[in-house]
């Protein structure tokens, strides 16, 4: 009785299925699309069934029967790491589109997810995003712009010079002669994002129910919002326009080493974005960045300085930059100086991924920062309970931002947040990822995107220099610190809190000055060792 009444419910959900499905199908505006979204989803939700199933399935049995503290497990959990992230690895290419975001948002969780995950994911979710053929392109183009490619543009190269997951770029000329990039949106984006994101919120919600401790349904909130700003390529243009005006009405005094491609509004829509081309390398390119005679130090320092004003002052800030999103070129008012240096101009690319900080956020978050600098513990505990961290979880919060234990973190020493060893903090992921669960499960989820976009600042440090730059530290601070004095003195009301203000912030120039001395002589003496 009971395989009967199982066929004849299967049998009466396919039917309903097919039937609501073919009803979509025929009231639909874009029929074809339609068809396509009711075939090709139920695979994709089977794909992804399938592989948090053999993921789960693996852990159970090949850790059963193994003692906990014992190094077979460690050694056996490693192997099954490894498996779990090339079968999530295998998923996110098979599926695309919002999979592929996803995958890259976890290769940037080094400090959350078992680090065989966040190397896999980082290794391959960047470098090979799948590509649209040139028939797609073709009929992106003509919809959006009314016309095929080599009617809009006198030139339009076929084959794209960068794939992301999201859409892809063609170089192209305009009838005037202009050179530009034209970004095109993947035509499976749309069709697929909105029923992607709910089958992953389904499956991360069911096994969370099942796994309390395993929590990232915070992860899927975040890309839920997100996805709908970066598939709107107008919203990106707009951004990159707000983006150039901040810096010249907040921070003129570096204004000119910052650049955004100049958007040709004209052909340009949601989905289609076209843009100055801009020939220069890559952030992280430091053969061809040595040959324009500028110096990694100098551009270190700039992304510092960049980001760091977005952070503190503006409270808008890029959070996704990454080598790819990051050019560097010659400032074009430059000379080259007597020892044949010259100045770097940032290029900042993919201006789909904002953030804005309100000014209590944007405050604090600058407070934060400049306690962390100066190692001052008893602000940072303040800060950190800000924003929910609590008496129990700010030092996890303290160390997830600066990659540094907590005892580092307020050691008075110059270069207490300098990172001599990328693994120094891994140890707080399988150790107490219970505890880190939680305390990004309370965080804002401004303040996780923040986090984010620290680690990819960190990342290009890296690239930049092989090791974590102290005086880009020494940067964070002293703009934190300007941050907060300037809305000290928003608020100040009479002339007594004025002075001491001042005071304050004469003091805290002082200690800056002497941190830079002290961080000289430590690099001078570092020298003389080699």
């Amino acid at each position: 009785m009971w395989r009967n009444l199982k066929w004849k419910v299967l049998l009466t959900a396919t039917a309903l299925g097919c039937g609501v499905g073919a009803s979509k199908i025929a009231n639909s505006d874009d029929p074809a699309t339609a068809l396509k979204l009711c075939t090709a989803v139920p695979v994709r939700l089977f794909r992804l069934s399938v592989t948090a199933a053999a993921i789960a399935f693996d852990y159970e049995y090949s850790l059963m029967g193994l003692a906990e503290d014992s190094d077979e497990r460690e050694r056996v959990k490693h192997e099954v790491h490894i498996r779990g992230a090339r079968r999530l690895e295998d998923l996110c290419f098979k599926n695309g589109g919002i999979y592929i975001k996803l995958g890259q948002h976890v290769g940037q969780l080094d400090y959350l997810v078992p680090i065989e995950y966040a190397k896999t994911m980082r290794e391959s979710m960047l470098n090979r995003c799948p590509t649209s053929t040139f028939d797609q392109v073709c009929k992106v183009v003509k919809k959006e712009l009314g016309g095929a490619p080599e009617e809009i543009f006198d030139e339009f190269d076929p084959v794209p010079i960068a794939s992301a997951s999201l859409a892809q770029v063609h170089v192209a000329r305009t009838h005037e002669g202009q050179k530009v990039a034209v970004k095109v949106q993947h035509t499976h984006m749309t069709d697929t994002a909105a029923a992607d994101l709910a089958t992953v919120e389904l499956i991360v919600n069911t096994v969370h129910r099942f796994f309390p401790s395993f929590d990232y349904r915070w992860l899927v909130d975040e890309v839920k919002e997100t996805s709908p700003k970066e598939l709107d390529f107008l919203n990106e243009a707009k951004n990159s326009v707000k983006c150039m005006d901040n810096f010249r009405r907040l921070s003129p005094h570096i204004a000119a080493y910052i650049y955004a491609p100049t958007v040709y509004w004209s052909l340009s829509t949601s989905k289609l974005l076209t843009m100055e081309f801009i020939e220069a390398p890559q952030v992280n390119d430091l053969k061809s960045i040595k040959k324009l005679g500028i110096r990694p130090h100098d551009i270190s320092k700039l992304v510092s300085q960049t980001f760091a004003e977005m952070m503190f002052k503006h409270g808008f800030v890029h959070c996704d930059p990454h080598v790819a999103n990051l050019l560097v070129r010659t400032l074009p008012s430059d000379r080259s100086s007597i020892f044949g240096s010259r100045k770097p101009q940032l290029v900042l690319l993919d201006h789909g991924l904002y953030k804005e900080l309100d000014n209590y956020t944007r405050t604090n978050y600058a407070a934060l920062w400049k306690a962390l600098v100066l190692a001052d513990a008893k602000a940072i505990k303040e800060n950190c309970k800000k924003f929910g961290a609590g008496d129990d979880l700010y030092t996890f919060f303290t160390s997830i931002l600066t990659m540094k234990p907590w005892e580092r973190v307020i050691d008075p020493a110059v270069d207490h947040l300098a990172i001599s060893d990328q693994s120094e903090l891994q140890i707080y992921g399988p150790e107490y990822f219970s505890q880190v669960t939680e305390l990004l499960r309370r965080l804002p989820r401004v303040i996780l995107l923040m986090m984010k976009t620290n680690d990819c600042l960190r990342s290009v440090d890296n690239a930049l220099l092989q090791r974590s730059s102290l005086e880009s530290f020494l940067i964070i601070g002293r703009v934190s610190s300007e941050a907060v004095i300037q809305e000290k003195l928003l608020k100040a009301k009479s002339l007594f809190s004025l002075i001491s203000v001042w005071l304050e912030e004469i003091s805290l120039e002082v200690r800056f000055t002497i941190l830079r001395l002290a961080l000289w002589v430590l690099q001078f003496k570092k020298s003389l060792s080699l």
